[in-house]
């Protein structure tokens, strides 16, 4: 057998089971050569900020930066570095020895000058999760342009809506989808509002090594990177952390909540929807017949992994003093697999949309399959101001009972029922009776939703 971690993708830490639960382009964007990657961007810009500030010759800003990008991190050997850490209880210490290795004279004595390995982490964890998020939110974006057509082309396909898991009254395919929309297009404009910033404080979060320039080079050190510049160094302060976690669990929830009901969709009793994958796809091992919506599933499978993951980081939100002890290193891989998932769950729910089939048809079926008795209500409120309420609630409740019983349309019922018969004409009450007259508000929502969505598109990038 050949060597395993020789066969790993980069990012991917299992061959059987990665290609479920860290699929999709996320997983890469938080891999070993990601944070390796970021950590020397981190000491690269580090150098440059302080030649920006004047404390540092730009000749040796040149040659630290040449020694982390010259080759980029194929020159430096991941397995090694993390066998390393075990000395120092973080990887950027022996990052930072290594890259010391790489500079040419003087320029030496620079490299990670006025840093603590707590800015060199932070800050690689703020990149890769910069990095990450772009990848993420171009997946969620397929989704909700999806979810925007199927909206779109179902304004006015009338499906059973149910609560409770029973039917209860029309609602429109439309204004489902327009939901599943509206509450991924919300949790990925808070996962893109959270705010990433820099992670310099030196020893203690004073930068006193570095004098009167400690400031000034925090701010450059943001602005090469392209991240926000905190008040204060955050060492102990892990709200940043703690948003970024929230945001994700919350894209995690939605994604869940979609494919949870499109699940429920492809069910063969109900059969509104299903998946039209691949030949090969949503097959079982035993049982010929069945057609599984794997890609939906796959999605709930991921999804469900995140909210665990989030109470992880939040439980390890109490650091103590100037740098905490434990807490701070028990982010790093809930932080990573909450990444994995999250994109992995939005990429499976985007390929079950993609190969997503809607049955109208199956939808009216099952909408007419109660011989019109969802509607019963509109009876009751039509007779109410001519017999009064008790009265022709329990006319039109009797009614109900027989159709169900005899298995026979409700409207014939009601025609025949001496108190209905009196006063509701045939023609009304198949016109009270129709699904599509009894959709309230639902086209103004599918409609709402879909100019909320096109105008956030349209806005610039904030």
């Amino acid at each position: 057998m050949s060597d395993r971690a020789s066969e790993l993708r980069p990012g991917q830490s299992s061959m059987l089971f990665d290609p479920l639960v860290a699929a999709g382009p996320v997983a890469e964007h938080v891999g070993d050569a990601a944070w390796l990657r970021a950590m020397l961007d981190f000491e690269a810009a580090l150098a440059a900020a302080q030649a920006d500030a004047g404390l540092i010759d730009r000749l040796h800003a040149e040659r630290i930066e040449r020694a982390c990008h010259h080759n980029g991190h194929d020159d430096y050997d991941i397995a090694e570095l993390g066998r390393a850490a075990r000395g120092a209880g973080n990887p950027a210490a022996p990052l930072v020895r290594a890259i010391t290795e790489r500079v040419e004279g003087a320029a030496a004595r620079y490299v990670h000058w006025g840093a603590t390995s707590q800015d060199v982490v932070d800050t690689a964890a703020m990149l890769v999760a910069a990095r990450a998020r772009m990848a993420l939110l171009a997946d969620v974006e397929a989704c909700t342009e999806t979810l925007a057509e199927l909206a779109d082309e179902h304004a006015a396909t009338v499906q059973v809506a149910r609560t409770l898991s029973q039917h209860a009254l029309p609602t429109t395919f439309g204004l489902v989808a327009a939901g599943w929309l509206t509450s991924l297009d919300t949790a990925a404009e808070r996962l893109q509002a959270v705010r990433l910033p820099v992670q310099f404080g030196g020893a203690v979060g004073t930068l006193a090594s570095l004098g009167e320039s400690g400031v000034e080079v925090l701010a450059a050190l943001a602005a090469r990177l392209g991240l926000a510049e905190p008040a204060l160094p955050w060492h102990t302060d892990r709200t940043p952390v703690a948003e970024l976690a929230g945001a994700l669990g919350g894209l995690a929830g939605a994604v869940s909540g979609v494919a949870r009901s499109i699940v429920t969709l492809t069910q063969t009793d109900v059969g509104e929807l299903r998946e039209q994958g691949p030949p090969g796809s949503g097959g079982s091992s035993t049982m010929p017949h069945k057609r599984n919506p794997v890609a939906a599933v796959s999605a709930l499978a991921c999804a469900k992994q995140a909210p665990g993951l989030v109470a992880d980081l939040l439980a390890a939100m109490e650091h103590e003093n100037q740098r905490a002890s434990g807490a701070w290193h028990a982010e790093w891989w809930p932080l990573i697999q909450l990444w994995r998932v999250c994109g992995s769950a939005v990429h499976w729910l985007r390929t079950s949309l993609d190969r997503l089939r809607v049955d109208a048809e199956r939808m009216r079926q099952n909408l007419d399959r109660g011989g019109g008795v969802l509607l019963a209500e509109r009876i009751t409120t039509e007779l109410a101001p001519v017999v009064g309420r008790l009265a022709a609630h329990d006319a039109v409740t009797s009614c109900c009972h027989r159709a169900l019983d005899e298995g026979v349309p409700l409207a014939d019922v009601l025609v025949d029922d001496p108190l209905v018969g009196a006063h509701l004409s045939r023609e009304r009450i198949e016109r009270l009776l129709d699904p599509a007259d009894y959709l309230g508000a639902a086209p103004v929502f599918v409609r709402r939703a879909l100019e909320k969505y096109r105008r956030r598109k349209e806005e610039p990038c904030g």
